[in-house]
């Protein structure tokens, strides 16, 4: 089973009440839409290589956040997962490590931008 049908189940299971409509497979990723309107499209590789990539459906100007773990931001006291902040800025992850599993990555994920989708509250 790929590791996007498996996050998809778990979704479904654990999750339900946070989504605005089903969750979707794609090729390669995992879409799903919150009911605060926030679009998030989660991309796994394996359990420690992944990209979260989010938005709100105001965002029409095509303003995208989102959490990766390239190796390419050394700096970063959470390399490799780091944070692509809206104004195009880098820094520390605060949601995710990629020492967990997906599922508690992506529950943590749901969770706060539920609330919260511009990590306002992390200072971004």
């Amino acid at each position: 089973m790929s590791l996007h049908t498996e996050l998809l189940d778990y979704v479904e299971r654990a999750h339900e009440g946070a989504l605005l409509a089903p969750a979707r497979l794609s090729q390669d990723a995992l879409n799903l839409v919150l009911r605060n309107g926030v679009v998030l499209t989660v991309r796994y590789a394996a359990p420690d290589a992944y990209s979260l990539r989010w938005r709100t459906s105001a965002d029409i100007d095509g303003v995208e956040l989102g959490i990766d773990t390239a190796p390419v931001h050394p700096q970063l006291e959470t390399t490799p997962n780091h944070l692509h902040r809206a104004d195009g800025s880098v820094a520390a992850d605060p949601l995710t490590d990629p020492r967990r599993s997906p599922q508690e990555n992506l529950a943590r994920v749901i969770d706060v931008l539920g609330r919260d989708p511009q990590l306002a509250d992390f200072g971004t």
